[in-house]
């Protein structure tokens, strides 16, 4: 049977964008889609990049001007995985022009763009997501369906973080990132957490926060000093509306991690605890095992978690990161079929941006801030 394409416009070629080509080259091939995935367009910042990116991943044709991409009558989908001071002016063009949109996180620099972003797309009926692809880990799912299904009980406590070290030599040079719009390491790994807790333990109803920047000044290629607008480190103080009280820290300053994105939940029945470092496991506490037997267990992810059965047909093989949005990917080309809601969406993205933003504005006032939940 012939399936209609879907054509798909890249705007961004660095490191997301080479995981949205992966993810778009690899679900077809491992989830029955509605639709055959063309690379149509990939735009950079010259002609040059842009042509060895088309040459290099696959598209049929290359721009430097993004404007090609998001006004083409051909392309179906834009992928935008520009610096984030872009996403909204990308976002509303493709919008305005009818498109699907994919925009990866965080979705706006501040939350009244994300709102005119998102109403944009609500309005015209179409489909949008905001990468967060570490909630298609089986995991994770997983570990949602435990504790939906009652078996940590109560939920009382939540520990996470998303600590990386990218940024933790003090010669790290000045860049878009250092920048008010750049959105800080609570933006740009908090944001992961605030989405895992919410996922998990459900919406958080008020919070603490405390955004601290430790290397204050950067130096740009150029040799200039400049001064550093945005946090380092991003904590929170959580109070779920389940009544489970924690912590969430995002953090591009600590040294040696390379991609911790960590959770402890205990709840009155069993405790679950899990690492993005060996993320193909969960570890389970069960109150209900024979004293003599108490311990946290390791759960491999296998076929029975789906989609890990997409990947390999044996358990413990793990999957990896790129495996994660090749999932986003499949859900996102369902939810455009009508087969199903997207995983993460604009109206989503933005609920991470307030929390985002309820966490800078706790930080500043030096006091609790109440979340509409």
């Amino acid at each position: 049977m012939i399936k209609p394409g879907l054509r798909i416009g890249l705007i961004g070629t660095g490191f997301m964008g080479r995981t949205h080509v992966l993810g778009y080259t690899s679900a077809p091939r491992l989830f029955e889609l509605d639709f055959d995935l063309e690379l149509h367009t990939v735009a950079d910042i010259t002609e040059s990049s842009a042509s060895e990116a088309a040459s290099r991943y696959g598209f049929s044709h290359s721009t430097e001007v993004w404007q090609n991409i998001t006004s083409h009558p051909d392309i179906d989908v834009v992928s935008i995985t520009t610096p984030n001071s872009l996403h909204k002016d990308i976002a509303l063009d493709a919008i305005a022009n009818g498109k699907h949109v994919y925009c990866e996180k965080p979705l706006a620099t501040t939350l009244a763009d994300g709102y005119e972003m998102t109403e944009a797309a609500e309005a015209k009926g179409l489909k949008t997501q905001v990468g967060f692809n570490y909630l298609c880990n089986p995991i994770l799912q997983l570990a949602h369906e435990m504790i939906a299904a009652g078996e940590l009980g109560e939920i009382r406590s939540y520990r996470g973080i998303h600590a990386e070290d990218y940024m933790a030599s003090e010669d790290a040079p000045y860049s878009f990132r250092y920048e008010s719009q750049g959105g800080g390491a609570l933006a740009d790994l908090g944001s992961h957490a605030l989405a895992t807790a919410e996922f998990l333990c459900g919406p958080v109803e008020c919070l603490m926060g405390d955004c601290v920047t430790a290397i204050k000044t950067r130096v740009d290629a150029s040799g200039e000093t400049h001064a550093v607008e945005v946090d380092d480190t991003g904590r929170a103080f959580v109070r779920f509306a389940n009544g489970a009280t924690g912590s969430i820290e995002g953090n591009w300053i600590a040294t040696g991690r390379k991609m911790q994105h960590d959770f402890e939940i205990y709840g009155s029945k069993g405790a679950l605890r899990f690492t993005q470092e060996r993320f193909s496991e969960l570890h389970f506490y069960s109150m209900t095992d024979n004293n003599a037997r108490h311990g946290f267990r390791r759960i491999e992810a296998a076929p029975c978690h789906p989609p890990y059965d997409r990947f390999c047909v044996a358990p413990g093989h793990q999957l990896g990161f790129n495996d994660l949005k090749a999932i986003e990917v499949a859900g996102f080309c369902d939810a455009i079929a009508n087969k199903s809601e997207e995983p993460f969406n604009f109206r989503a993205g933005l609920r991470i941006q307030h929390l985002v933003n309820a966490v800078q504005q706790s930080s500043r006032e030096k006091q609790w801030i109440t979340i509409a939940v």
